[in-house]
């Protein structure tokens, strides 16, 4: 039985093994690749990925990376396939068909019933002599040197560098299609990364109260108004525009400085030239701003006007952080 402090040394020397067999996949590019992109790029169906065992779990993954980034794909299991899902592939769609051996029994069945409907096939194979590698149209070699498995039998290596392909074939796409920022939120529109993508301060800002003062306010209602809209911060506006700001830690450094504080005002009080974000403006970027100043609140106009407040838990509160 191993010893539980070789723990770190067995994981090390995974992450090596499976890092140095992505490292040769370079080699192995070659027209095939090149050409299985213009394949798909240029076709006017989608893209069926199919294999079994952990082939078919990397494949849902390459369907998933191709669907987020633009390229329309499913994924067919290759034992349902010929049992009846064969009926997904439409005549202009491109087939991925994964396996390292290249030589199962599914798929020397599969493959020669694709190619009957007239489909391209891309092999992700680590078997250039196999089955599915003779009848591929596009071979791309993920031929590894050994599996991170001390018994060289568990797809480890091998899983790893079909699924480094299929990222690569995906972002290649991407690329080619110049996918954007914008392009990619209307795929992601929920979670924190979708969020970063397409919310803006103006989502934020609405759900809050308004905070503001005029630079004659006393101390006393700044303070009020600070706690009652429970923001930690008020502008100080004058004839509808922005003249300061006022935080809790305002309040805090004047009540150490003075003595005597029925006399001042807003004004005397407020921070001038306060840091303003527009309301159009992403949410990440308001938080890119508070962290950059070291900062927790920032006052927000529109067309010029003061609208509110975004307080750095609002964007804790949905994510972003």
């Amino acid at each position: 039985m191993k010893n539980f402090k070789e723990i770190l040394s067995i994981a090390k020397r995974t992450i090596l093994i499976e890092a140095d067999a992505i490292k040769n996949l370079v080699n192995f590019l070659d027209d095939d690749f090149e050409n299985a992109v213009k394949t798909i790029f240029e076709s006017k169906g989608r893209v069926i990925v199919t294999g079994i065992g952990k082939s078919a779990n990397i494949g849902t993954k390459i369907v998933a990376t191709l669907n987020s980034t633009g390229t329309p794909a499913i994924f067919m299991h290759a034992a349902d396939a010929i049992h009846g899902d064969l009926g997904n592939i439409q005549k202009d769609d491109v087939v991925i068909c994964i396996s390292k051996s290249g030589n199962t029994p599914e798929i020397e069945i599969l493959v020669p019933l694709i190619k009957n409907y007239g489909n391209k096939i891309a092999a992700i194979t680590g078997n250039t002599d196999s089955f599915l590698a003779k009848y591929a149209d596009f071979i791309l070699n993920s031929t590894i040197e050994k599996e991170a498995c001390p018994n060289n039998l568990a797809p480890t290596s091998s899983t790893t560098a079909q699924l480094v392909i299929g990222d690569a074939l995906a972002v290649c796409l991407l690329e080619l299609r110049d996918f954007s920022s914008k392009d990619f939120a209307k795929y992601h529109p929920g979670g924190t990364l979708g969020k970063k993508l397409y919310l803006r301060v103006s989502d934020l800002v609405a759900k809050n109260e308004i905070p503001k003062v005029n630079p004659n306010t006393t101390v006393k209602d700044v303070i009020i108004e600070i706690s009652k809209k429970r923001l930690g911060t008020t502008a100080v506006i004058e004839n509808n525009k922005i003249v300061g700001i006022i935080t809790d830690g305002d309040i805090r450094r004047m009540l150490e400085n003075n003595t005597n504080i029925h006399q001042l005002k807003a004004h005397d009080i407020m921070g001038k030239n306060p840091i303003i974000v527009t309301s159009n403006e992403m949410a990440v970027k308001a938080l890119d701003i508070m962290q950059n100043n070291n900062i927790t609140q920032i006052l927000v106009t529109k067309n010029n006007k003061y609208i509110g407040v975004v307080h750095f838990h609002d964007l804790l509160k949905e994510g972003i952080i």
